[in-house]
């Protein structure tokens, strides 16, 4: 994710304090330098910086830590409060009938988040529209057209017409029977007259009840600016931070929303109209954090059941964790996961393993693509019972009949099992916990809904 980088440095700053029971003076001015120089590389507003880490400081220093709780867990919680608080609340987005407009600059992903966001209020049980109003760029129309089909949901637009106000128009006509109304609106490469008056005019026609603005996550700290305009032209209720799979820094556009006295509204996470999530701020900051998001977990387990109808008592998240874990076990997992959504994005919910062991592993550790899977399931498919179960005893002949046997050839038989013994040290890893990490660990993630902190699923208990 487009933050990793934020949090394995926030979470590297904190584990300096693992082991001590009391935290100096010297020890928080330590941590509160690191924490800012984290926070400054991910492009958050200076100003915004200075103000969260002398909050940081001045609690760490004046706060007493609950007893039994270690210097850094006490740390990590008022980190955990002071950056909740620092992006906010999440969008109010009903369950409901309304009209949503998406405004935005040119290249900011609109078109995009549309077809994303009516199939997210789809999965919902709503029945969701896409209205496609954007006459300047070339092969728009084709492109919501086109996303709209893959997020199964209802489009209109028309690429003869050339007045978009008309076009909104009519589409409210066309689309009457559904519940959710997403109209997307066309942008420029920069915040141009013509635009501002062309969203004015289509939101007086479509009379939206949120107008929500599309940040793309590599905008950095020129979103304050951006939002402000959008915001005193048209009023922004919520932002749709993009491209957040990428390798943009990100923190300026998660900040952005405190210039505009809004909030989050959802995070692209991919390329497919599936990653998409719903903004949570305790479960974000907790997964930043290496405290996992179950509530979101959940969410994804209960999606993969719906695509497949498997029952739920055949779907367990908690089966990753257990001990013998075969080449089958890994094709069945690959294949869960990846109705899930990458496999590192679903390691970042699960408490205790997105964190530090996630941060041990080589990038390309938990890639599996579906090309990779499709790949994958040849080469499984003519290997025997005995190399599905015991894949370590598959030796160099055995690597060369599967690969003649499947039609590929033996670097990608290897690459199977090289994948298989990466997956198995990694859960390792995490079975390899003390008793009374994996003790709390396993209760955290029993019946304790929601993301993580106080109460959630973080390491406060």
């Amino acid at each position: 994710m487009v933050l990793d980088d934020l949090g394995s440095s926030l979470r590297g700053t904190l584990d300096k304090l693992r082991g001590k029971s009391r935290i100096s003076e010297e020890d928080v001015k330590d941590v509160v330098r690191e924490i800012q120089r984290s926070l400054l590389q991910a492009d958050v507003d200076t100003s915004l910086v200075m103000e969260l880490s002398d909050s940081i400081e001045s609690r760490a220093l004046d706060e007493e830590p609950p007893p039994g709780t270690s210097a850094r867990d006490h740390v990590l919680r008022i980190v955990y409060e002071e950056m909740v608080g620092l992006v906010g609340e999440s969008t109010e987005l009903p369950l409901e009938e309304q009209t949503i407009l998406l405004a935005g600059l040119q290249g900011s992903g609109k078109t995009t988040t549309a077809a994303k966001m009516a199939w997210w209020f789809s999965k919902k049980g709503l029945r969701p529209a896409v209205i496609q109003t954007d006459t300047f760029r070339p092969g728009a129309y084709d492109q919501a057209k086109e996303m709209a089909e893959r997020a199964e949901v209802e489009f209109y637009g028309d690429p003869d017409a050339d007045d978009p106000v008309q076009i909104a128009r009519d589409g409210l006509e066309a689309v009457g029977d559904a519940e959710v109304v997403i109209v997307d609106t066309a942008g420029r490469h920069a915040l141009e007259d013509e635009l501002v008056a062309e969203i004015e005019e289509i939101e007086r026609a479509v009379a939206p009840d949120r107008s929500l603005l599309v940040l793309d996550a590599a905008i950095g700290q020129g979103a304050k600016e951006q939002a402000q305009q959008f915001d005193e032209s048209i009023g922004i209720d919520g932002v749709a931070i993009t491209k957040l799979d990428g390798t943009a820094k990100g923190g300026g556009a998660l900040t952005a929303v405190n210039e505009t006295g809004s909030s989050i509204a959802f995070l692209g996470t991919g390329e497919t109209v599936q990653d998409v999530e719903r903004f949570e701020p305790d479960g974000f900051i907790s997964r930043l954090l290496g405290m996992g998001d179950l509530k979101q977990l959940t969410e994804r387990v209960e999606r993969a059941m719906q695509e497949t109808g498997e029952e739920e008592e055949d779907w367990d998240p908690e089966d990753i964790l257990d001990g013998q874990f075969t080449l089958k076990d890994m094709q069945k997992q690959m294949e869960a996961m990846n109705r899930m959504g990458p496999l590192d994005q679903v390691m970042d919910m699960i408490p205790g393993l997105g964190g530090g062991i996630k941060d041990q592993l080589p990038d390309d550790a938990m890639d599996v693509t579906q090309d990779r899977m499709r790949t994958f399931e040849v080469v499984m498919d003519s290997m025997t019972e005995e190399e599905l179960e015991n894949p370590r005893s598959v030796g160099a002949s055995q690597v060369r009949r599967i690969a003649r046997g499947s039609g590929t050839d033996e670097d990608r038989v290897r690459e199977l099992l090289q994948q298989h013994k990466m997956m198995e040290r990694t859960l390792n890893q995490f079975q390899g916990m003390g008793d009374a990490d994996m003790q709390r660990m396993m209760k955290q993630m029993q019946g304790q809904g929601g993301g993580g902190g106080p109460g959630g699923m973080g390491p406060f208990g």
